[in-house]
């Protein structure tokens, strides 16, 4: 039985002095070079997530199949010297849930697909995530039909894996839905330790039933809901003593570690906290975008001080045209009035405008952005002005004030209070 993710991946350098891990789930390039330059200088190894609807063997919304987004981390981790041994690449979410809209049998057979796909392709952290129904099902299934459902996608996975690669596995969901909820939210409730026990139990007892005792050995975590989540305008931080009854169930010595989604936006005591009380698994993605829109707009900014052009043709105004002639990725989402939606848009913490950054028309609004800055020198005071969370750091002389290092010391701080919070001081 694995005691912790850190000692299930033991063997790999770097692990030392680790108190868990914190999982990259995005498929932005940048964020994804980011992250390996912040493992670089850290000395450590790299988890990095894609999810089925970003990644599948249709293609997902980002165009790839896992194999195509092995090798776009590789082709990132060849750029800033990233040796791949030190690179664990995670499947997030892996079930029907693409393939809801159909039956439920059609759907399975899909996502069994993808998740031979996913192990074909050498991810080796894959959370299983049956829970979602399908056609003509309730929006949650039973612990039951879930487990049923999570030993067809692991017999698929186990029949692809090679016995030196054996995956690891993360069970259970969390509510509300992946990627933030959809309103502005007030409550949370804290999964029950009963609720979390039973997922154990019922997979374990599924998973025995169906001969995959071993492949269950290698389960290594649950996904609960310790009482974090972000809505479109608030976050719900984290407060130690609402998970302490669920924290209390690590002690039983069952060997696994809770596994945190949605915790972007956490003030960086929460994430130390949320690790010390045994969510030694933390998922952050849309604020790691969020951060680097951030950054893109507040030198959108400087530039129409430095070089102005014509509003329309500012990078703000251009996303703003890009979003509203494509709303597919947000229009589900984002409610109110005219004003307020427009303002979700762009400032939303679900950040849905990331759908759009890798499109065409995007790069090119942002290339058009950083060549009216190029060979320009930015006055710290404009830093103040539009990049005020930067401005220490290029006060100091720890970096220059150029768009592209500014762009993603932004994110880097997103990193640097996850690495803090996993790592042992």
């Amino acid at each position: 039985m694995n005691s912790t993710l850190v000692q299930s991946m033991a063997g790999r350098a770097g692990n030392v002095g680790r108190l868990g891990f914190f999982s990259v789930c995005t498929a932005h390039p940048v964020v994804i070079e980011a992250a390996l330059r912040h493992a670089l200088v850290h000395d450590v190894d790299v988890l990095i997530e894609a999810t089925c609807n970003q990644v599948n063997q249709e293609g997902g919304y980002t165009g790839m199949t896992p194999a195509d987004f092995r090798q776009f981390v590789a082709q990132i981790a060849a750029k800033v010297g990233f040796n791949t041994e030190r690179l664990i690449l995670g499947g997030d979410h892996l079930g029907p849930t693409p393939w809801k809209q159909l039956s439920s049998g059609d759907a399975m057979a899909r996502a069994e697909v993808m998740i031979a796909d996913y192990v074909h392709a050498g991810f080796r952290k894959l959370h299983i995530d049956a829970s979602m129904g399908c056609h003509g099902e309730p929006e949650m299934l039973s612990d039951e039909v879930v487990a049923e459902r999570a030993v067809r996608l692991v017999r698929s996975a186990e029949a692809t894996a090679s016995r030196e690669n054996l995956p690891l596995y993360v069970i259970g969901t969390e509510v509300p839905v992946p990627g933030g909820a959809l309103e502005v939210i007030d409550h949370l409730e804290v999964t029950r330790p009963s609720a979390a026990q039973q997922t154990i139990d019922v997979h374990r007892a599924a998973f025995e039933q169906a001969g995959l005792s071993a492949a269950f050995d290698r389960v290594i975590g649950v996904v609960v809901q310790p009482g974090v989540e972000f809505g479109h305008q608030n976050v719900i931080v984290y407060r130690p003593e609402r998970a302490r009854d669920l924290g209390a169930l690590l002690s039983t010595g069952h060997g696994y570690v809770f596994e945190a989604h949605s915790t972007d936006y956490q003030p960086a005591d929460a994430l130390a906290e949320l690790v010390r009380d045994g969510f030694a698994l933390l998922k952050v993605g849309p604020g790691l975008t969020f951060a680097y829109r951030e950054a893109l707009y507040g030198l959108d900014a400087i530039a129409q001080v430095l070089a102005p052009v014509p509003e329309s043709e500012t990078l703000v105004a251009s996303m703003e045209r890009l979003m509203v002639a494509r709303p597919e990725h947000w229009e589900k989402y984002y409610h109110g009035t005219e004003d307020e939606i427009r303002v979700q848009r762009h400032f939303s913490y679900s950040d849905r405008i990331r759908y759009y950054w890798t499109l065409p028309e995007a790069q090119a609004a942002v290339n058009a952005l950083l060549k009216r800055l190029d060979g320009l020198t930015i006055p710290e005071t404009l830093i103040s002005q539009y990049l005020s969370v930067l401005y220490p750091a290029v006060r100091s002389g720890t970096i220059q004030a150029t768009p592209t290092v500014l762009l993603e010391y932004a994110i880097s701080q997103v990193f640097d209070a996850y690495h803090k919070a996993v790592t042992i001081p």
